[in-house]
Protein backbone atom coordinates (compact mmCIF):
# COMPACT_ATOMS: atom_id res chain seq x y z
CA UNK A 1 0.00 0.00 0.00
CA UNK A 2 1.30 3.23 -1.53
CA UNK A 3 1.63 6.47 1.27
CA UNK A 4 -1.09 8.24 -1.21
CA UNK A 5 -3.21 4.95 -0.45
CA UNK A 6 -2.90 5.48 3.59
CA UNK A 7 -3.89 8.97 3.18
CA UNK A 8 -6.68 8.15 1.41
CA UNK A 9 -7.85 5.76 4.03
CA UNK A 10 -7.03 8.50 6.41
CA UNK A 11 -9.30 10.84 4.57
CA UNK A 12 -11.65 8.12 4.79
CA UNK A 13 -12.11 8.26 8.66
CA UNK A 14 -12.03 11.74 8.32
CA UNK A 15 -15.22 12.09 5.97
CA UNK A 16 -16.86 9.94 9.32
CA UNK A 17 -15.50 12.20 11.62
CA UNK A 18 -17.31 15.65 10.08
CA UNK A 19 -20.55 13.51 9.54
CA UNK A 20 -20.34 12.86 13.25
CA UNK A 21 -19.36 16.31 14.47
CA UNK A 22 -21.49 18.33 12.14
CA UNK A 23 -23.97 16.51 10.53
CA UNK A 24 -22.42 17.12 7.06
CA UNK A 25 -19.37 17.76 5.12
CA UNK A 26 -18.39 13.78 4.47
CA UNK A 27 -19.01 14.56 0.75
CA UNK A 28 -16.76 17.79 0.28
CA UNK A 29 -14.15 15.62 1.26
CA UNK A 30 -15.09 11.96 -0.42
CA UNK A 31 -15.30 13.08 -3.89
CA UNK A 32 -11.38 14.73 -4.05
CA UNK A 33 -9.92 11.65 -1.49
CA UNK A 34 -11.32 9.34 -3.89
CA UNK A 35 -10.00 10.55 -7.11
CA UNK A 36 -6.54 12.83 -6.59
CA UNK A 37 -5.66 10.19 -3.51
CA UNK A 38 -7.15 6.66 -4.23
CA UNK A 39 -7.26 7.81 -8.44
CA UNK A 40 -11.03 6.62 -8.67
CA UNK A 41 -12.28 7.95 -12.07
CA UNK A 42 -14.55 10.98 -11.33
CA UNK A 43 -17.93 9.94 -12.75
CA UNK A 44 -17.71 6.91 -10.71
CA UNK A 45 -16.11 8.42 -7.81
CA UNK A 46 -19.85 10.21 -7.30
CA UNK A 47 -21.15 7.12 -7.40
CA UNK A 48 -18.97 5.83 -4.82
CA UNK A 49 -19.64 9.00 -2.25
CA UNK A 50 -23.03 8.27 -2.49
CA UNK A 51 -22.56 5.09 -1.07
CA UNK A 52 -19.89 6.18 1.55
CA UNK A 53 -21.88 9.00 2.76
CA UNK A 54 -25.09 7.33 2.58
CA UNK A 55 -24.09 4.14 4.33
CA UNK A 56 -21.96 6.43 7.11
CA UNK A 57 -24.45 8.77 7.86
CA UNK A 58 -27.01 6.27 8.53
CA UNK A 59 -25.19 4.38 11.27
CA UNK A 60 -24.99 7.96 12.76
CA UNK A 61 -28.59 9.22 12.06
CA UNK A 62 -29.05 6.07 14.01
CA UNK A 63 -27.14 6.80 17.05
CA UNK A 64 -28.33 10.54 17.19
CA UNK A 65 -32.43 8.74 16.65
CA UNK A 66 -31.23 6.66 19.88
CA UNK A 67 -31.01 9.85 21.94
CA UNK A 68 -34.47 11.60 20.75
CA UNK A 69 -32.73 14.05 18.19
CA UNK A 70 -34.36 13.16 14.75
CA UNK A 71 -37.63 15.15 13.60
CA UNK A 72 -39.21 12.36 11.69
CA UNK A 73 -41.89 14.70 10.38
CA UNK A 74 -39.45 16.89 9.04
CA UNK A 75 -37.04 14.30 7.43
CA UNK A 76 -40.31 12.90 6.17
CA UNK A 77 -41.33 16.22 4.13
CA UNK A 78 -37.77 16.66 2.78
CA UNK A 79 -36.41 12.93 2.01
CA UNK A 80 -39.45 12.35 -0.82
CA UNK A 81 -38.77 15.53 -2.92
CA UNK A 82 -34.57 14.67 -2.64
CA UNK A 83 -34.84 11.24 -3.22
CA UNK A 84 -36.66 11.57 -6.19
CA UNK A 85 -34.78 14.34 -7.52
CA UNK A 86 -31.63 12.22 -6.64
CA UNK A 87 -32.68 9.04 -7.99
CA UNK A 88 -33.78 10.47 -11.63
CA UNK A 89 -30.81 12.43 -12.00
CA UNK A 90 -28.40 9.45 -11.28
CA UNK A 91 -30.21 7.31 -13.17
CA UNK A 92 -31.42 9.63 -16.38
CA UNK A 93 -29.29 12.70 -16.23
CA UNK A 94 -25.83 11.72 -15.31
CA UNK A 95 -25.44 8.92 -18.72
CA UNK A 96 -27.13 11.34 -20.51
CA UNK A 97 -24.73 14.69 -19.81
CA UNK A 98 -22.06 14.98 -23.42
CA UNK A 99 -18.77 13.67 -22.92
CA UNK A 100 -17.41 16.93 -23.88
CA UNK A 101 -19.47 20.66 -22.41
CA UNK A 102 -17.59 22.87 -24.14
CA UNK A 103 -14.84 23.68 -26.56
CA UNK A 104 -12.85 27.17 -26.59
CA UNK A 105 -9.95 26.58 -28.94
CA UNK A 106 -7.51 24.23 -27.49
CA UNK A 107 -9.44 23.91 -24.45
CA UNK A 108 -12.24 20.92 -24.05
CA UNK A 109 -14.49 20.72 -21.21
CA UNK A 110 -14.99 17.28 -20.42
CA UNK A 111 -17.78 15.15 -18.50
CA UNK A 112 -15.25 14.49 -16.01
CA UNK A 113 -14.17 18.14 -15.29
CA UNK A 114 -17.00 19.46 -15.60
CA UNK A 115 -18.28 17.35 -13.24
CA UNK A 116 -15.25 18.09 -10.58
CA UNK A 117 -15.46 21.85 -11.54
CA UNK A 118 -19.30 22.32 -10.21
CA UNK A 119 -18.23 20.21 -6.87
CA UNK A 120 -15.41 22.28 -6.08
CA UNK A 121 -17.45 25.97 -6.91
CA UNK A 122 -19.93 24.04 -4.42
CA UNK A 123 -17.10 23.62 -2.43
CA UNK A 124 -16.65 27.45 -2.32
CA UNK A 125 -20.24 28.34 -1.98
CA UNK A 126 -20.18 25.48 0.88
CA UNK A 127 -17.19 26.89 2.40
CA UNK A 128 -18.20 30.45 2.41
CA UNK A 129 -21.30 29.93 4.60
CA UNK A 130 -19.63 27.87 6.68
CA UNK A 131 -17.30 30.50 7.86
CA UNK A 132 -19.66 33.52 8.19
CA UNK A 133 -20.49 32.79 11.95
CA UNK A 134 -22.93 35.50 12.83
CA UNK A 135 -23.16 35.58 16.34
CA UNK A 136 -26.73 37.69 16.42
CA UNK A 137 -27.73 33.91 15.33
CA UNK A 138 -26.57 31.81 17.81
CA UNK A 139 -29.54 30.72 20.02
CA UNK A 140 -28.51 28.86 23.03
CA UNK A 141 -29.63 25.01 23.57
CA UNK A 142 -32.09 26.13 26.69
CA UNK A 143 -33.57 28.69 24.32
CA UNK A 144 -33.72 26.42 20.94
CA UNK A 145 -35.35 23.31 23.04
CA UNK A 146 -38.23 25.95 24.14
CA UNK A 147 -39.55 26.78 21.18
CA UNK A 148 -42.02 25.35 19.80
CA UNK A 149 -41.40 23.30 16.15
CA UNK A 150 -42.81 25.47 13.07
CA UNK A 151 -42.85 23.95 9.67
CA UNK A 152 -42.46 26.20 6.53
CA UNK A 153 -43.90 23.10 4.38
CA UNK A 154 -43.88 24.44 1.00
CA UNK A 155 -40.18 26.30 1.29
CA UNK A 156 -38.32 22.28 2.53
CA UNK A 157 -40.10 20.97 0.02
CA UNK A 158 -38.26 22.90 -2.82
CA UNK A 159 -35.06 22.47 -0.88
CA UNK A 160 -35.50 19.07 -0.81
CA UNK A 161 -35.78 19.00 -4.40
CA UNK A 162 -32.63 21.30 -4.94
CA UNK A 163 -30.49 19.30 -2.69
CA UNK A 164 -31.36 15.94 -4.11
CA UNK A 165 -30.53 17.27 -8.07
CA UNK A 166 -27.18 18.51 -6.63
CA UNK A 167 -26.69 15.32 -4.92
CA UNK A 168 -27.64 13.48 -8.16
CA UNK A 169 -24.91 15.87 -9.97
CA UNK A 170 -22.01 15.40 -8.19
CA UNK A 171 -22.41 12.98 -5.26
CA UNK A 172 -22.72 15.70 -2.66
CA UNK A 173 -25.00 14.41 0.58
CA UNK A 174 -25.45 18.67 0.49
CA UNK A 175 -26.05 18.15 4.98
CA UNK A 176 -24.16 21.73 4.55
CA UNK A 177 -27.00 22.93 2.33
CA UNK A 178 -30.14 20.70 4.56
CA UNK A 179 -29.04 21.65 8.24
CA UNK A 180 -29.72 25.66 7.19
CA UNK A 181 -32.70 24.43 5.78
CA UNK A 182 -33.78 22.85 8.78
CA UNK A 183 -32.82 25.48 11.16
CA UNK A 184 -34.68 27.99 9.07
CA UNK A 185 -37.52 26.72 7.85
CA UNK A 186 -38.66 23.98 10.23
CA UNK A 187 -36.64 25.64 13.15
CA UNK A 188 -35.28 22.46 14.31
CA UNK A 189 -32.54 22.80 17.35
CA UNK A 190 -29.03 22.53 16.07
CA UNK A 191 -28.44 18.87 17.40
CA UNK A 192 -31.41 17.78 15.82
CA UNK A 193 -31.15 19.50 12.46
CA UNK A 194 -27.93 17.19 12.67
CA UNK A 195 -29.48 13.90 13.42
CA UNK A 196 -32.00 15.08 10.85
CA UNK A 197 -29.76 15.88 8.27
CA UNK A 198 -27.62 12.85 8.82
CA UNK A 199 -31.09 10.14 8.03
CA UNK A 200 -32.02 12.68 5.14
CA UNK A 201 -28.51 12.30 3.64
CA UNK A 202 -28.77 8.80 4.01
CA UNK A 203 -31.53 7.98 2.30
CA UNK A 204 -31.12 9.79 -0.66
CA UNK A 205 -27.48 9.11 -0.90
CA UNK A 206 -28.54 5.62 -0.97
CA UNK A 207 -31.23 5.58 -3.67
CA UNK A 208 -28.89 7.55 -5.97
CA UNK A 209 -26.34 4.90 -5.64
CA UNK A 210 -29.14 2.26 -6.57
CA UNK A 211 -30.06 4.76 -9.49
CA UNK A 212 -26.14 4.25 -10.59
CA UNK A 213 -26.19 0.52 -10.05
CA UNK A 214 -29.11 0.13 -12.37
CA UNK A 215 -27.03 2.76 -14.85
CA UNK A 216 -24.46 -0.16 -14.99
CA UNK A 217 -22.11 1.92 -12.95
CA UNK A 218 -18.83 -0.92 -12.56
CA UNK A 219 -19.07 -1.07 -8.72
CA UNK A 220 -15.96 -2.26 -6.65
CA UNK A 221 -17.13 -4.01 -3.61
CA UNK A 222 -14.58 -4.71 -1.80
CA UNK A 223 -12.87 -1.40 -1.99
CA UNK A 224 -16.17 -0.20 -1.40
CA UNK A 225 -16.31 -1.87 1.71
CA UNK A 226 -13.51 -1.12 3.41
CA UNK A 227 -13.53 2.21 2.57
CA UNK A 228 -17.37 3.01 4.32
CA UNK A 229 -15.71 0.51 7.38
CA UNK A 230 -13.06 3.29 7.77
CA UNK A 231 -15.73 6.22 7.51
CA UNK A 232 -18.22 4.23 10.03
CA UNK A 233 -15.40 4.30 12.31
CA UNK A 234 -14.71 8.09 11.92
CA UNK A 235 -18.29 8.91 12.43
CA UNK A 236 -18.39 7.19 16.03
CA UNK A 237 -15.38 9.32 17.10
CA UNK A 238 -17.27 12.67 15.29
CA UNK A 239 -20.36 11.79 17.62
CA UNK A 240 -18.29 11.65 20.60
CA UNK A 241 -15.48 14.31 20.34
CA UNK A 242 -19.22 16.61 19.40
CA UNK A 243 -19.79 16.69 23.29
CA UNK A 244 -16.16 18.42 24.23
CA UNK A 245 -15.76 20.73 20.90
CA UNK A 246 -17.10 24.06 19.93
CA UNK A 247 -19.24 23.10 16.73
CA UNK A 248 -18.92 26.85 16.18
CA UNK A 249 -15.04 26.96 16.26
CA UNK A 250 -15.21 23.33 14.20
CA UNK A 251 -17.21 24.88 11.68
CA UNK A 252 -15.56 27.88 10.86
CA UNK A 253 -11.70 25.53 10.52
CA UNK A 254 -13.92 23.35 8.59
CA UNK A 255 -15.17 25.93 6.20
CA UNK A 256 -11.69 27.06 5.44
CA UNK A 257 -10.03 23.89 4.48
CA UNK A 258 -12.82 23.63 2.40
CA UNK A 259 -12.39 26.38 0.97
CA UNK A 260 -8.71 25.92 0.14
CA UNK A 261 -9.31 22.31 -1.03
CA UNK A 262 -12.30 23.78 -3.12
CA UNK A 263 -9.95 26.53 -4.88
CA UNK A 264 -7.28 23.76 -4.80
CA UNK A 265 -9.05 21.81 -7.27
CA UNK A 266 -10.17 24.48 -9.59
CA UNK A 267 -6.53 25.87 -9.68
CA UNK A 268 -5.80 22.28 -10.93
CA UNK A 269 -8.52 21.42 -12.82
CA UNK A 270 -8.16 24.74 -15.27
CA UNK A 271 -4.70 25.61 -14.89
CA UNK A 272 -2.20 22.46 -14.36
Amino acid sequence: MTIIEIAGFVGAAAIGVSLGLIGGGGSILTVPVLVYLMGVEPVLATAYSLFIVGFSALIGGINYARKGLVSYKTGIVFTIPAFIAVYLTRLLLVPALPETWLTLGNFALTKDTGILLLFAFLMVFASVSMIRNKKGNVISTAEEEDKPLKFNYPMIIVEGLVVGTLTGLVGAGGGFLIIPALVLFAKLPMKMAIGTSLLIIAVKSLIGFIGDVQAGEPINWAFLGIFSAIAIVGIFLGTFLAHSIDGRKLKTGFGWFVLVMGSFMIVKELFL
